[in-house]
């Protein structure tokens, strides 16, 4: 079964999701409590607190938005000796001081990279790249970064196509101008690039620093009303488009991975705790299927079971902000574990499963003739993964609970259509808005990250990771490092590229761009000679 197309608006506006037909209204909790981020000034942590969707692009095209001019100084970088700033990598803006990472850097235990396996390092470039005009903002400024990153070694860059920017005046009226000026800068630096097929809307999401909405002859949910089209046509008539147009990009390998969005941020999931609907973390999110045609998909399959009674959503499941244990359905032996929960969990994630399969075969068909590979991005949802039911997961779509594997039947529709899986780092310390009631025991990141690669692995699937949000310490480099280069796997397997996340004023910044030209030169397995202070 596939998801129906007919609830894509409410869905896109809600939700910001482009590529799924699963939502619901937001119940709002009688008492939310506001949403607590650790935000660094200037990173994109910040955009919370942002009320307006506005671009902040520096339009004047006389400087980088990402980098200040040059500041001659001694810095320490060890145990004892100095050496002078390189004007080309430069301290940032007033506020350097609080953004950069420490000077004096602690001397941390950590192995020894050289000789391993070279993984690629691409680095996603800011969301504003690209205007609602599509125009390049600031070629000059970022062709300049551009060569400081291939300088430090990085393999290629990676780059959102939005369809509210592309698509953004008529349907079926491509503009790809920007975009095409940006592919040839990165062609005359030698980079690879991996471009993500956008769907969705951006802005009001941890990360993001700017708001690129839907298309706005987007107007209602009905079927075949995307003026005479489906939304999976919708998808299809984009990504051929970008197929045609950026044929010459694809002949010279340039374009080495192309990225499917699949549902909220381009995920492959349901929008089960929208921020701008009262989630916050780590609530366990609500079950995304009230729309008439998923309820309809319900009842078919209940009596479909021979127990017509099934065809409802069980009411005992909390709010958004709700923990398993304040609920009957996810509770420590709840209805999730019970006949009809069991049955409701397995139709709602086989639906997931469903809208990825059919995305997928039209991507295969757009992209027909190209050596690229294509890729899909799953999130890491591993708050309350210790818990029995994994709540927020449930929520989700992943059918997770603790006596199941809700992965495996991803990766194997993933396995069909050939498709190189995404998954991302989200325990680099960077999730500080943690509740201080949270226990942290219920949270095991790493347990749901080696439990996703081993059902790639064991279906021979690639995989590629990359790093939710940015990271400019050492212990998080090496957290990044211990995870794409597994100490103790017998086979050597590893992600087939990493993404940094993402080009900001702060990796610019002298100190933190050192340790990350140290980062890149361990993961391609490179010798480093340290300079000890």
């Amino acid at each position: 079964m596939v998801i129906p197309t007919c609830r894509l608006v409410d869905t896109l506006r809600t939700c910001g999701v482009a590529s799924s037909g699963l939502t619901r209204q937001p119940r709002r909790t009688a008492n939310q409590a506001p949403l607590r981020v650790a935000s660094v000034r200037g990173s994109p942590l910040s955009s919370l607190s942002q009320s307006n969707c506005s671009f902040g692009l520096n339009l004047n095209g006389d400087r980088s938005p990402f980098a200040a001019g040059p500041r001659k100084s001694t810095v320490v970088i060890g145990c004892g000796r100095t050496i002078e700033d390189d004007p080309s990598v430069s301290e940032t803006g007033d506020d350097a001081d609080d953004q950069k990472v420490s000077r004096v850097r602690p001397k941390v235990p950590e192995r020894d990279f050289t000789g391993t396996a070279y993984v690629p390092v691409y680095v996603m470039l800011p969301l504003n790249v690209i205007d609602m005009n599509c125009q390049l903002v600031d070629p000059q400024g970022l062709t300049k970064d551009m060569k400081i990153l291939k300088s430090a070694g990085v393999d290629g860059v990676m780059v959102d196509c939005w369809w509210g920017i592309v698509e953004a005046e008529a349907p079926q009226a491509y503009n790809w101008s920007g975009y095409k000026e940006l592919f040839k800068i990165v062609r005359d630096l030698n980079l690879k690039l991996q471009v993500v097929m956008s769907f969705h809307e951006c802005g009001g999401n941890v990360g993001d620093d700017v708001c690129i909405p839907l298309p706005h002859w987007v107007g209602i949910d009905k079927e075949r009303v995307l003026r005479g089209r489906t939304a999976v046509e919708v998808y299809f008539d984009y990504m051929r488009s970008f197929r045609v147009h950026f044929d010459e990009f694809f002949d010279e390998g340039v374009i080495s991975m192309v990225e499917i969005g699949l549902g909220p941020c381009g995920e492959l999931r349901y929008p089960s705790n929208p921020v701008k609907n009262g989630w916050r973390y780590p609530g366990i999110g609500e079950f995304q299927c009230y729309d008439q045609y998923l309820m309809r998909s319900l009842r078919k399959a209940a009596e479909a079971r021979g127990h017509p009674f099934w065809s409802r959503v069980p009411d005992n499941c909390g709010s958004y902000n709700s923990q398993p244990h304040e609920t009957g359905f996810f509770c420590d032996g709840g209805d999730y574990d019970g006949y009809h929960g069991r049955f409701f969990l397995n139709w709602y994630s086989q639906i997931l499963v469903d809208h990825g399969d059919l995305v997928l075969s039209l991507s295969k068909l757009a992209f027909e003739g190209t050596c690229t590979a294509a890729k899909v991005r799953l999130p890491s949802i591993h708050w309350w993964y210790k818990t029995a039911s994994h709540a927020a997961e449930l929520t989700a779509g992943f059918y997770n609970s603790c006596n199941r594997d809700g992965y495996a039947a991803i990766v194997a529709m993933l396995k069909k259509h050939g498709a190189t899986l995404n998954f991302c780092f989200s325990d680099l310390g960077v999730l500080n808005q943690q509740p201080m009631d949270f226990a942290d025991g219920y949270v095991d990141s790493d347990g749901l990250f080696w439990q996703v690669l081993n059902a790639a692995w064991d279906v021979s699937i690639q995989i590629v990771s990359e790093s939710v949000f940015p990271c400019h310490d050492r212990l998080a480099y090496n957290k990044i490092l211990d995870n794409v280069k597994p100490l103790n796997d017998p086979d050597g397997r590893h992600p087939l590229s990493f993404t940094y996340h993402r080009l900001n004023s702060v990796l610019m910044d002298r100190y933190n761009f050192l340790e990350f030209q140290r980062f890149v030169k361990r993961i391609h397995g490179e010798a480093v000679v340290e300079m000890q202070v």
